[in-house]
């Protein structure tokens, strides 16, 4: 019978050491044997990925720099954009994310699951809401955008940076000009067209 084990994470974060613990399965072999020790990868790779969303995610303050290595493009976003997480796990929770957009960067109409709230931190950023007029944000311009509500963003007039916070896993569903839901690709690859 396997004796479940906690290999305690041993870094200076003893709040998220719980979290943080691989688990270690022992299993008593038959005699003349050693003990077998197995690490699940999952487990570890788990551990080791969202160690800093962790950390993040406790009350402890942050007081940081972005640096230019941990902006990333996402494959379900147009390439012009890339972006770096400041707090917390987009994947999995709340997130505030940094954005950074080209000049005339788009993300073409499309809703997520949980609200919205973007902050313009440098240039000019064009945002269209279903049913409201557009508005071109410019440094600490702001925009929110409850569950599932349809619109689209465009960096105007050169590139544009923003903050983006999400109340939960961060999606993204792109929609046609009937509303209907559509695949990335085709949202995206359309986008290419029309530039």
């Amino acid at each position: 019978m396997p004796q479940l084990a906690i290999a305690p994470f041993t870094d200076s974060g003893r709040e998220a050491s719980a979290l943080l613990s691989a688990v270690v399965y022992r299993q008593r072999r038959y005699a003349n044997q050693e003990d077998v020790m197995r690490i699940p990868c999952g487990v570890v790779l788990l551990s080791l990925m969202t160690a800093p969303a962790v950390a993040q995610q406790t009350d402890k303050p942050v007081a940081q720099n972005t640096s230019p290595s941990q902006f990333q493009k996402n494959p379900g976003l147009p390439d012009c954009l890339t972006l770096a997480v400041e707090r917390g796990d987009p994947s999995n929770g709340p997130s505030i994310l940094l954005v950074k957009g080209t000049n005339g960067c788009s993300a073409p109409w499309h809703f997520h699951s949980p609200n919205e709230q973007l902050m313009m931190v440098s240039g000019t950023g064009r945002v269209e809401m279903k049913g409201e007029p557009a508005v071109n944000l410019h440094s600490g311009g702001f925009a929110y955008a409850p569950v599932k509500h349809v619109h689209q963003f465009t960096c105007v007039g050169g590139p544009c940076s923003f903050f983006l916070h999400s109340d939960g896993p961060f999606d993204i569903h792109y929609v046609d000009q009937n509303g209907g839901e559509i695949p990335a690709e085709q949202a995206l690859h359309r986008q290419h067209k029309a530039s």
